[in-house]
């Protein structure tokens, strides 16, 4: 079995969707985030924003081989906001996302099955109304040689088609390199067999 180095995540903010249930409002949201200061930023703009809602709950996923989750109720009953929210990020098999949403109550309570069944369908809804992407997984390998070695190393850049993230093309040369992991393990050997060339993995 190949090992999976492929992940599922959205480019931008969804669309803010609306689930109504006797008179109270769910409102939902999907970010891309990369990490916990991103989700507090979110947090607090949607704060401001729904500034007389009740809760603002939430579920986040982050990271492709170690993942970190949270699932936060915000005051409703244990596990009838966040988790059902959570459930949606893994449902959809989605990371690097944040999925808050934000009631206004209605007067009417909900009961515990009626609050898990509408945190999780606003949370599915946003999810629907996002752009999902895939993407690999990348490992990034530091080049360091002399100038007088450029031209066998670009030589196997172009024949590998490999994507550069950052150079510095000086008497002492660097070239940053995003490889796809499978891809990795061959990638270094080849650099590594390269005379006066050193490969390291940052």
């Amino acid at each position: 079995m190949t090992e999976k180095d492929t992940y599922k995540t959205i480019i931008k903010q969804s669309k803010e969707v609306l689930f109504k249930d006797k008179s109270s409002k769910f409102y939902g949201y999907v970010f891309p985030v990369l990490n916990e200061d991103e989700v507090k930023t979110h947090l607090a703009e949607l704060k401001k924003q729904h500034h007389t809602a009740r809760h603002w709950c939430y579920a986040y996923q982050i990271g492709t081989e170690t993942v970190v989750f949270r699932a936060n109720d915000d005051g409703e009953p244990n596990n009838s906001a966040g988790m059902p929210i959570y459930g949606q990020i893994q449902s959809f098999e989605v990371t690097n996302v944040l999925i808050v949403v934000v009631r206004y109550f209605g007067g009417t309570k909900l009961g515990v099955g009626g609050l898990i069944t509408a945190y999780k369908t606003t949370a599915q809804l946003a999810l629907e109304c996002s752009e999902i992407i895939e993407k690999t997984i990348n490992i990034h390998f530091l080049l360091s040689f002399d100038y007088k070695n450029m031209n066998k190393v670009m030589r196997v850049i172009k024949e590998k088609n490999l994507d550069i993230t950052n150079q510095k093309l000086e008497l002492n040369c660097q070239i940053m390199l995003s490889i796809r992991k499978k891809e990795a393990h061959n990638v270094l050997e080849i650099f590594e067999n390269l005379y006066e060339v050193t490969i390291q993995q940052i």
